[in-house]
């Protein structure tokens, strides 16, 4: 990583047992990687074990809470790695969305999605006006997997790899420059709430 790179979080989702997530957020994390711009760090949300219950202002920061902060406020975009439950998104990452302010304040943020027929495309747009609501930019493109179970192979890698690595280089193209564009933007002058 060099001063110039660009630190993206790729936030896997769903936590529920047997889930689908890591797989998709492995290859997504390892397409990313492979650009020299994009330091990325791969936050878990099953491993994060954050609290479901946020706590009354000013009580004091949860240790969990308090670890993913860092992660947070460090990176410069996030992409959401999520499934599509019930036509919207999973409760675990509302949990993680709730529990931060300015840690997404703005950057950008791109989805993965996955799932039956939709692909998981009705949680991601579910997700774009919660993330406008705590100042942050959503991504047009995304990535998206419908029966994503039957579109990846014994190791991990998506059966129609060429379409899905060129799907992936577009989104990254376009968060790459939103995050440095806010990037600059925070550096002027810092970002007004309200």
């Amino acid at each position: 990583m060099t001063d110039a790179s660009i630190r993206l979080v790729v936030i896997i989702g769903s936590t529920r047992g047997g889930r689908f997530g890591p797989t998709v957020a492995d290859w997504f994390a390892g397409e990313a990687r492979q650009r020299a711009d994009l330091d990325v760090d791969v936050l878990d949300l099953a491993e994060a074990a954050l609290p479901d219950r946020l706590e009354s202002f000013g009580s004091p920061t949860p240790p969990a809470v308090a670890a993913v902060s860092s992660r947070l406020a460090a990176a410069d975009a996030f992409v959401v790695v999520t499934p599509e439950y019930n036509h919207s998104y999973p409760a675990p990452l509302k949990t993680l969305i709730d529990w931060y302010g300015r840690e997404w304040q703005a950057k950008p943020v791109a989805f993965v999605s996955y799932g039956g027929m939709s692909g998981g495309l009705r949680a991601v747009e579910h997700l774009r006006p919660v993330f406008a609501e705590v100042h942050a930019t959503t991504v047009r493109d995304t990535v998206s997997f419908h029966g994503a179970w039957a579109r990846f192979g014994d190791g991990g890698r998506p059966l129609e790899e060429a379409e899905c690595s060129a799907a992936a280089k577009t989104m990254l193209d376009q968060l790459t420059w939103w995050a440095l564009a806010l990037r600059e933007a925070r550096a002027a002058r810092p970002y007004v709430t309200g």
